[in-house]
């Protein structure tokens, strides 16, 4: 028994000792909780919808209202014309498009049969899924109003037919949705990780002091530990989308020029993220599990890979701009499934060119600090 307790007190003061490992035995319990409590929400809220309403009727109206009082949808813009929609669609700034079509409120009032058509953007194949469930719902909802309300003689069936069109992805492919979120979820632990133990590395064999008396500066030392984890990782992540193509059908309908930039820019980004671990970790053990914290689960859980993002709550929806996937899988997506220009995700890839020059600078100064 003595022998269990002077283990256990010797135990418990290197756990002391060791704030990071504290940290992480007891911060990141909780951490996750939050996380995972939070954000693994399968209910989408906050639908964002345009319409275009060719009608004008009071009927028409009462359909916009049904969707928009369902809580399920948020009125974005009421167009005239299809390359609105289209435009609004690409932007991301809609998931949905309802589009009523003349004399609907006619054939409603009368029993006669007459289609509604909802516009779903199809890169998130859960997503488009239950928006067309959510959609079928209030239209049959609707329909059965108006069968009840309809005067006797009028043809049998629904009064309103749903037409739904899913864009980019008409058959609702998992893969289509999952592969390239997959891409920025590979890339970012493999480029994190990496580089965060390139510098602890040299700390523990002793070989940092050789580095600090040579001439080199902070940057030029982070950029060149950067050059040959960047080349690897581009060529890694070129031969993950080539394979995707041939195993998954993966389309590549956009420029490869682009992809390579958006690759390019999100991989400088996630290898100085590495680094800068590295300049703050002490030992391999230590580097390695900060790495997984910070590039594992933000990836997986607040970039939109897997949960929309306008979901969770608003206190994780503003964490959400700071996880560099986020960006990557806008551009990503635009590029390989929407075939769309750079006008249309040039945020995104600023973002991912300020979160790379915030963390190369970050990490050169934290060099700089342990260098003086």
């Amino acid at each position: 028994m003595r022998k269990i307790r002077a283990i256990g007190v010797k135990e418990l003061r290197q756990i002391v000792r060791d704030r990071a490992r504290l940290v992480i035995l007891i911060f990141v319990p909780a951490l996750l909780l939050l996380l995972y409590g939070y954000a693994l929400n399968f209910d989408i809220r906050d639908i964002r919808l345009a319409v275009k309403d060719q009608d004008r009727s009071t009927e028409s109206r009462e359909l916009i209202s049904a969707f928009v009082n369902s809580g399920y949808f948020q009125l974005i813009a009421v167009v005239e014309r299809d390359e609105a929609i289209v435009r609004l669609i690409d932007r991301n700034e809609v998931r949905a498009a309802l589009v009523i079509p003349p004399r609907f409120g006619r054939d409603a009032s009368t029993g006669r049969r007459t289609t509604v058509q909802v516009i779903i953007n199809g890169d998130n194949a859960n997503t488009a899924t239950t928006v067309m469930a959510y959609a079928l719902t209030l239209v049959s909802s609707m329909s059965a109003r108006y069968e009840v309300q309809a005067r006797l003689g009028s043809p049998a069936g629904p009064a309103l037919v749903l037409e739904p069109r899913v864009w980019y992805n008409p058959e609702l492919r998992s893969a289509l949705f999952l592969v390239p979120g997959l891409i920025a979820y590979i890339l970012m632990i493999t480029a994190v990780v990496s580089t965060a133990l390139s510098i602890v590395r040299e700390k523990e064999m002793g070989t940092m002091e050789q580095v600090r008396m040579s001439p080199i500066g902070p940057l030029a030392y982070v950029v060149g530990k950067s050059v040959p984890y960047f080349v690897i990782s581009l060529l890694s992540c070129i031969g993950i989308v080539l394979l995707a193509m041939a195993l998954f059908g993966l389309p590549m309908r956009g420029s490869w020029a682009m992809l390579v930039l958006a690759i390019s820019l999100f991989l400088v980004g996630t290898l100085a993220l590495g680094l800068l671990i590295s300049t703050l970790a002490e030992t391999q053990q230590v580097a390695f599990q900060i790495a997984l914290l910070m590039s594992y689960l933000p990836t997986l859980m607040l970039s939109g890979f897997i949960f929309p993002i306008t979901s969770m709550p608003p206190f994780l929806q503003v964490v959400t701009y700071v996880v560099p996937a986020r960006y990557f899988l806008v551009a990503l997506r635009a590029i390989v499934l929407k075939g769309v220009g750079i006008e249309v995700f040039w945020p995104d890839l600023l973002a991912l060119v300020v979160f790379a020059a915030l963390t190369l600078s970050l990490a050169s100064l934290r060099l700089k600090r342990e260098w003086a």
